[in-house]
């Protein structure tokens, strides 16, 4: 989740989806609220170390810290020199996503046909939308940090992405790899609020209208998919606070029309042969989460 949640375009929703620890993550999410305190006072710290998941949670988050710490700089790296097999690997990854969350889907209602129609639109409009240069304030980092967390949790949107919008993706970067620790706290400071509140939320959605969220999410991973498309023609730049060229305005191209428009080489062999390690590596982790007999934990109902 922590690589994903790197690159611009991809959701570490999505492979929380991959892995099957979606439900649990936000089932243990809900978890933390001012019952759970009271959880603590009354029956003590493993008590509430157990309603509220925390070996889980502990495990994730750590694995997704120590991941964006180890490789930001080498999937920032990666996207400069092999941008096209970088793309086209999430690419695969998030299309065999959409597949994968899709089938569950009971598509012969209209509404989860709207649903899906809906999401879609606006996962598309995200990706048309500029973006724009905000303050790197410590109030603006820390309402940032709260935006993209709720995305890392919605599969197909890219918290990454929304930050790359908000002209904040080169300020937390460049912080990861300074330790800026002013800049990272009122960052995380804003995470762990968004995901709190945004967490409850999304949990109620897919316990009262499954069909219908579950829908919009797959509507989110399909639209997403513009984002990605590995082929790109740069129609527009802008120069940003620090003298860097970011990409403003881009338009999707076929490989061949790439080659001609850029005159770099398209590689789509290697770049399809990437798409279909993506598909792979879903599909295998679908068909290894099925031969498992062990069920996901459910954190544990409140003490009465």
């Amino acid at each position: 989740m922590g690589a994903a949640d790197v690159v611009p375009g991809v959701s570490g929703g999505t492979i929380a989806f991959i892995s099957g620890i979606y439900e649990e993550l936000l089932n243990s999410l809900r978890c933390w609220t001012p019952s759970a305190l009271l959880i603590w006072k009354r029956h003590g710290f493993a008590a509430f170390w157990k309603h509220v998941n925390g070996a889980f949670l502990l495990v994730l988050f750590s694995g997704v810290l120590i991941s964006i710490f180890s490789l930001a700089t080498l999937v920032t790296h990666a996207l400069e020199v092999y941008p096209l097999l970088v793309w086209g690997f999430f690419f695969g990854l998030v299309m065999a996503s959409a597949v994968y969350i899709g089938r569950g889907l009971s598509l012969k209602a209209l509404d989860v046909w709207i649903a899906l129609l809906l999401g879609t639109l606006a996962a598309l409009l995200v990706s048309f939308a500029k973006p724009v240069e905000l303050p790197a304030t410590w109030w603006m980092v820390y309402f940032a940090g709260s935006i993209a967390i709720c995305a890392m949790i919605l599969p197909g949107i890219s918290g990454s992405f929304l930050l790359l919008l908000m002209g904040m993706y080169p300020v937390f970067i460049r912080a990861v790899a300074e330790l800026n620790w002013w800049v990272l706290g009122f960052f995380a400071a804003g995470c762990v609020t968004g995901l709190l509140l945004f967490s409850h939320f999304l949990s109620w959605l897919l316990r009262e209208f499954p069909q219908r969220t579950l829908a919009v999410l797959t509507g989110f991973l399909v639209g997403s998919l513009n984002v990605i498309w590995p082929w790109k023609q740069t129609l527009e730049t802008y120069i940003d606070r620090h003298g860097e060229a970011v990409p403003l305005v881009q338009e999707n191209v076929v490989p061949w029309q790439y080659a001609v428009e850029t005159g770099e080489p398209s590689r789509w062999l290697a770049v399809v042969l990437m798409m279909m390690v993506g598909l792979l590596i879903v599909f295998g982790l679908e068909f290894w989460a099925s031969r498992q007999p062990l069920k996901a934990i459910e954190p544990e109902e409140e003490t009465r």
